[in-house]
């Protein structure tokens, strides 16, 4: 599987329009960094953004709000909150 920015940031907004658990975005992480293919041009920012995403189900580490948006900064990305009513 070959991983640019653009499939961890599709992953980051899957999982943040809740149609991507937090332990399924996780196990994602942790098979892309065993048997992945980083794309060559970006390989330590997409590296380190993957790996951290690979600890986020440990208390320790969690995922927040705050952390999406920082790790999709490094991946030149932003994330934007649209509010509707229902």
């Amino acid at each position: 599987m070959f991983i640019t920015r653009e499939t961890v940031a599709e992953k980051f907004s899957t999982y943040l329009h809740h149609e991507l658990s937090l332990g399924s975005l996780v196990a994602w992480a942790e098979s892309a960094l065993l048997d992945g293919e980083f794309d060559p041009a970006h390989l330590p920012t997409i590296r380190d953004v993957v790996a951290r995403i690979g600890v986020a189900d440990v208390r320790a580490f969690g995922l927040t709000w705050e952390d999406c948006e920082q790790l999709l900064t490094k991946l030149g990305y932003s994330a934007q909150v649209s509010i509707v009513a229902r």
